[in-house]
């Protein structure tokens, strides 16, 4: 599908983003320390290959086993955020109608946060499953909710103007692991200038000359003491994939 035309800027390349979902990664593990069953899921389209992403990451650097992964298929907006679902349509894969989610955590995982009507509409369906807690991840939170929906791990917050479009290009569905800033061409006017500055501001703020994130302190999620980086390959208990500590 042809994008919208417009000015393109190129906000994080694909090495930057791989080392925003490293710290994602660690902000969802100290939610998971003590949580014995774990769901991942995806809002389609690329919500679901950053919950594979995030999945990796929280598998090969905390030894997350036995994670429930699976995807809902929501549909609102256009990639050009044209409306094309007012009611914010979910189609229910056959295969969920009888899932159960009691005892889990669950983490819901998007590309954008913008109104939040999407999100709404996941933890909506998903509550009816009857989890234990849900939290909320998104790549990029526009801060621009208009529903009462929260976003509890971020990646990148941007705030940008209202007319422009925050591009999450996520392999399989573009080549290219990057986010870009689209200014849209008006119709009868010409282009705006390109881009030389956006104000973006990082959850954890700015990482200079993008190393790697700093380290990041664990708290627990109910009494918010300070934790240990958690490894939840070493947490396990019989029968358990992550156990209390």
């Amino acid at each position: 599908m042809d994008k919208p035309p417009g000015n393109r800027t190129c906000l994080y390349s694909t090495e930057q983003l791989d080392a925003i979902v490293t710290g994602m990664a660690h902000q969802a593990a100290g939610f998971l320390v003590g949580r014995a069953r774990v769901a991942i899921v995806g809002v389609l389209r690329r919500g679901a290959p950053l919950a594979d992403r995030l999945h990796e990451c929280l598998s090969g650097m905390y030894g997350l086993r036995d994670c429930l992964r699976l995807d809902l298929k929501i549909q609102r907006y256009a990639d050009d955020l044209t409306l094309l679902y007012p009611e914010t349509r979910l189609t229910e894969n056959a295969t969920h109608a009888a899932l159960d989610l009691e005892g889990h955590t669950v983490l819901v995982v998007d590309d954008v946060m913008y109104r939040g009507h999407s999100m709404l509409r996941a933890v909506e369906y998903l509550a009816r499953k009857q989890p234990a807690e849900m939290r909320t991840v998104v790549l990029v939170d526009r801060g621009a909710a208009k529903l009462p929906v929260r976003t509890d791990i971020v990646g990148v917050r941007l705030d940008v103007a209202p007319t422009d479009i925050i591009e999450c290009n996520v392999p399989p569905y573009e080549s290219e692991f990057r986010i870009d800033l689209l200014q849209p061409r008006s119709s009868g006017k010409a282009c705006p200038p390109p881009l030389t500055g956006c104000k973006s501001r990082h959850r954890h703020g700015a990482w200079p000359d993008w190393h790697a994130p700093p380290a990041h302190k664990f708290l627990h999620p109910d009494s918010r003491e300070p934790l240990a980086a958690p490894c939840f390959s070493r947490l396990q208990g019989a029968g358990t994939g992550i156990a209390d500590v």
